[in-house]
């Protein structure tokens, strides 16, 4: 015997998920995720589906997105593996840079940190695609 309209609790349940879904703090679940996995979410996080499950004789939401990470591969000529790194290993490289020491820290030896300018990062990046051409002329050439 039916007493109401299935569609109504399944429109309400979704009308929860959304909800819940739409209040996450991202900056916490980032934070969980890295020390769990070791990774980053990146910018494209994708909603994909959300539902009411029991875990651990509760009721819990469980909300599935899909994330990207960023996977760099660096390899020699002759095709063999030199390292991998991913998001996490960028996200540490940065925090790194940006983050002073404690005995970097300008004050404690009266000086003022140089700033990267612009033109210097320029100059590294034509430096690297001049190295890159002459690599790939030498390649050409054989």
């Amino acid at each position: 015997m039916k007493i109401t309209n299935s569609e109504v609790i399944k429109s309400g349940e979704q009308e929860l998920i959304d909800a819940i879904s739409g209040d996450l703090d991202w900056g916490i679940i980032e934070e969980i995720f890295r020390q769990e996995h070791k990774l980053g979410i990146g910018e494209d996080v994708e909603y994909k589906r959300g539902d009411i499950v029991v875990h651990n004789n509760q009721v819990a939401y469980r909300l599935e997105f899909n994330v990207k990470v960023t996977l760099s591969v660096l390899l020699d000529r002759e095709g063999n593996h030199l390292t991998f790194t991913s998001s996490a290993d960028l996200l540490e490289d940065e925090e790194a840079l940006t983050e002073p020491k404690p005995s970097d820290h300008p004050e404690s030896h009266g000086v003022t940190p140089a700033t990267p300018s612009p033109e210097g990062s320029q100059e590294r990046i034509s430096l690297a695609a001049s190295l890159a051409e002459d690599m790939i002329g030498e390649i050409d050439g054989k």
